[in-house]
């Protein structure tokens, strides 16, 4: 079952060469850290290039509870009046963040300093999802956690009334961790210090450096070492959402994979802590041309030019997986239209996402006929070289918006239709999937139920 009403089964069949102009969307990362810090800001913010799929838009509505205004002036242009940090007022309703790890977890850290007291729940796959990796930091300021078992949705926080700053290293490669304890930090008075092992994604602290925080960042003997410090007065901004490189994998990885295919996907974020999933494609011999390098909204964007390539398995660092973590059921699926044997390591992570990726991609890449091994931490794709995958199976989504787009992407390439049974999910981050795909030329359609 979809999360926001009834199942969208949906098929892709084998399809010509994929020709035109792939506008994604704007970054979701960067899309809910805009919303929140807008929200957390005195005066106010303009966004522009908005994601707004359904992940975003939760956020959105959450800000408006806790007393920001977040307004749509257009398509993707949002304004967002502040109300300062440390200014959140208590919601009166349950905060439902839908399908958003992101979404829930930022936002807890945003209030988790504030003498208050918020509700979150979440769709069937959200409240799977284990909070206890951003609560037990949180419990460290004076905040107190209550949900069901094992750490999980529905959930009330108790912000604390006297929070003190904290040091913490977190002990899994985790933007959403990093950035709930720097949010959480705002409204704590002295240095808030986060210590991670392994780099991840970066755009909090860009953004909070944007909106006047004052945050250093340093390679340490035990890790890279990030300084913030509390009480700051954060200024409005202008923020210009560059495209999401998440989003933008899917039509790249399809223009790879379906032969004579050769598109342009424009102003996509380079930022280097993003970037796994190209420099992986690059070993595997892909043809992506990386045009107009330049900067946008204080993020490195370029142009990409992408052609079909002949693929052969590599074998993927696992120090690499933070810089690509939503891209492996993606690469997964080009691995299995590669010649020879890919091995993704350290992906362990993925077994917590919307869903077990791991195994959602490894029980539907065998239903199309791909031989596929894994463990806790590993998963293996055999190739079966430029149109040897066979298809012609119905895979499950799992409630989850990446694997729905995989498996499709994958049926342009593979000799029989792929079917998933629910492609309601996409809607979560990528709502113009549908015709985007379909305007390069993909045999993408919704199917009878």
């Amino acid at each position: 079952m979809s999360g926001h009403g009834d199942p969208i089964p949906m098929r892709a069949r084998r399809s010509g060469p994929l020709q035109g102009v792939a506008e994604v969307p704007g970054d979701k990362s960067i899309s809910h850290r805009a919303l929140i810090l807008g929200a957390l800001a005195v005066g106010e913010t303009r966004v522009s290039g908005l994601l707004e799929g359904q992940d975003v838009l939760d956020t959105a509505a959450a800000m408006r509870a806790f007393g920001a205004e977040a307004i749509q002036r257009g398509p993707g242009a949002w304004s967002v009046h502040g109300v300062g940090v440390g200014g959140f007022a208590e919601p009166d309703q349950v905060i439902d963040c839908g399908n958003s790890g992101t979404g829930v977890r930022l936002i807890m850290g945003s209030m988790a300093t504030s003498p208050i007291s918020a509700t979150f729940t979440g769709d069937a796959s959200l409240r799977k999802r284990p909070m206890g990796r951003v609560t037990d930091p949180l419990a460290l300021f004076g905040a107190q956690a209550f949900g069901r078992q094992g750490g999980r949705l529905p959930m009330t926080v108790v912000g604390a009334s006297n929070p003190v700053p904290v040091r913490y290293g977190v002990p899994m490669p985790s933007a959403q961790v990093k950035s709930a304890v720097l949010l959480a930090g705002l409204n704590a008075p002295g240095q808030t210090v986060v210590v991670e092992k392994e780099p991840t994604r970066d755009h909090t602290e860009r953004m909070l450096r944007g909106f006047g925080a004052q945050v250093s960042v340093e390679d340490q003997a035990e890790g890279r070492t990030i300084t913030l410090t509390g009480q700051p007065e954060l200024r409005s901004q202008n923020v210009t959402v560059p495209r999401d490189p998440s989003s933008a994998a899917f039509p790249v990885c399809a223009a790879l994979i379906v032969e004579g295919s050769d598109i342009i996907v424009p102003g996509v974020s380079q930022n280097p802590t993003r970037n796994g999933l190209y420099l992986t494609l690059a070993e595997m011999g892909a043809d992506i041309e990386f045009r107009n390098p330049r900067e946008e909204g204080g993020e490195p964007v370029a142009d990409l030019r992408v052609r079909f390539s002949d693929l052969k398995g590599i074998e993927v660092p696992p120090e690499r997986a933070a810089s690509m973590i939503d891209e492996y059921p993606i690469l997964s699926v080009v691995a299995a239209c590669a010649d020879g044997k890919t091995v993704m390591r350290g992906v362990k992570e993925l077994r917590v996402k919307e869903s077990d990726r791991i195994d959602a991609m490894a029980r539907g890449l065998e239903a199309c006929g791909v031989r596929v091994e894994e463990d806790e931490d590993t998963l293996t794709v055999h190739g079966m070289g430029a149109g040897g995958v066979t298809g012609g199976s119905i895979c499950a989504t799992r409630i989850d918006h990446r694997i729905a787009m995989s498996f499709l992407v994958l049926g342009l390439a593979a000799q029989q239709p792929v079917c998933i049974d629910d492609g309601g999910p996409i809607a979560t981050s990528f709502p113009m999937f549908e015709p985007l795909m379909a305007g390069l030329g993909a045999q993408i359609a919704r199917a009878e139920r």
